[in-house]
């Protein structure tokens, strides 16, 4: 009878391993080349920077034209997106690399139709190839800080490592603004964002997933990996504990709009420099730097000694690395310490750049910040929309 029971106890370990493997999905993403370096090596950066100064666009309203039924969706300029994972979309599919971005929440790529030169050097959808392809009829403009990516919504299955979204609603690219994507590794974008953030009367891919069933909790999480180009994952549904050490502390989203907190201050050494009196931030895996106001960033720039290169770029003497301090995140009583070896970036030829960069726009007008890959790569997080928390605890 014993025996029974022990074999009855191990069947249920083997059968709850099974269900948590079936209730975690888990996407590989590739750490890719940036837009800013691919852009600095073809000495085009200071031109760039120049004609687009780093402005995120962050949308507060959508604008609706009522005359066309054209619907306009302000979005971001993504010059230091990194890290892609691939999705395949249609029937049979088509495969795409996206950033999967927790600042916009919307899903686009390039179609067969684009006219622009920059989408010949991505992939591009034909929905004439799909079985499951629906058209909307519907146009749509994205507007970037660097032009006009002009497209329309349509629908058809959408695939990645075993999960099936069906029906679900994304854009596909006519025109694209040229530098933008030109320099681009990726082809699109997967937003993961509030569905508040969509284009108006669609449903996005995270929404999607969890109306269908498709996971076991609303909730996605990130690692990007801190060196290697493979490592970093998303995962759906569930935490994989092993990408983190202790326990995962919980702050709740202060506006359900973008994965938005509070934030106690920002500090060196225990004297606070920045968000005195608390401050709001944003958690975005759509930024890769540190950004917030612009006299703030100048105050720390000169805190860590970095200087402005003739590019507009902060750069540091690379041998300050390991007697900088670290700057210390405190949100929710938790203290989160940046150390310089993460906040400085080593360029080619022995050049060492600042992660802490000048936001413009309308976010900046307050003292608010993007905490984006520079902050993640330190800290696994999990996006809980089921109770609308963060969580954070130190990656491996």
């Amino acid at each position: 009878m014993l025996g029974t029971q022990e074999e009855s106890m191990k069947w249920f370990g083997v059968l709850g391993l099974v269900a948590l493997s079936e209730c975690l999905v888990t996407i590989p993403l590739t750490r890719i080349k940036s837009m800013r370096e691919n852009l600095r090596e073809k000495d085009k950066l200071k031109d760039y920077l120049e004609k687009h100064p780093y402005n995120l666009a962050y949308k507060f309203v959508e604008s609706v034209d009522p005359d066309t039924g054209v619907y306009y969706e302000s979005m971001r300029n993504y010059l230091d997106l990194a890290y892609v994972g691939t999705i395949r979309i249609g029937t049979p599919p088509q495969e795409f690399k996206v950033i999967f971005d927790t600042g916009s929440s919307d899903l686009w790529v390039p179609s067969i139709y684009c006219s622009s030169p920059a989408c010949a050097n991505h992939n591009v959808f034909n929905p004439l190839l799909s079985t499951t392809f629906r058209v909307s009829g519907r146009p749509i403009h994205l507007q970037y800080g660097s032009g006009t990516m002009s497209g329309f919504l349509a629908y058809d299955t959408i695939r990645f490592e075993g999960l099936v979204d069906e029906s679900q609603a994304f854009g596909l690219s006519l025109r694209e603004p040229g530098k933008f994507m030109e320099y681009a590794v990726f082809d699109g974008i997967l937003g993961l964002a509030y569905p508040s953030l969509s284009l108006q009367g669609t449903i996005p891919i995270f929404d999607n997933l969890w109306k269908q069933g498709l996971i076991a909790q609303e909730l996605f999480a990130f690692y990007l990996s801190k060196k290697e180009e493979e490592g970093s994952v998303v995962m759906f549904g569930d935490v994989d504990h092993s990408y983190y050490r202790g326990d995962l502390n919980w702050v709740p989203v202060s506006k359900p709009f973008y994965w938005q907190l509070s934030m106690d201050s920002i500090s060196v050494n225990g004297a606070v420099i920045a968000c005195s009196g608390g401050c709001e931030a944003i958690i975005d895996t759509g930024t890769s730097l540190l950004i917030g106001p612009p006299s703030v960033v100048l105050n720390i720039q000169k805190i860590i000694n970095a200087k402005r290169s003739y590019s507009g770029e902060f750069m540091i003497d690379c041998s300050t690395i390991n007697t900088l301090p670290d700057i210390v995140f405190a949100i929710n009583g938790v203290n989160y310490p940046v150390p310089a070896s993460a906040y400085i970036r080593e360029g080619q030829e022995g050049t060492c750049y600042s992660n802490f960069d000048e936001g413009r726009g309308g976010l900046f007008v307050s003292d608010s910040w993007i905490l984006g890959d520079v902050f993640l790569r330190l800290y696994f997080t999990v996006f809980n929309r089921g109770n609308d928390t963060i969580g954070l605890a130190p990656a491996v």
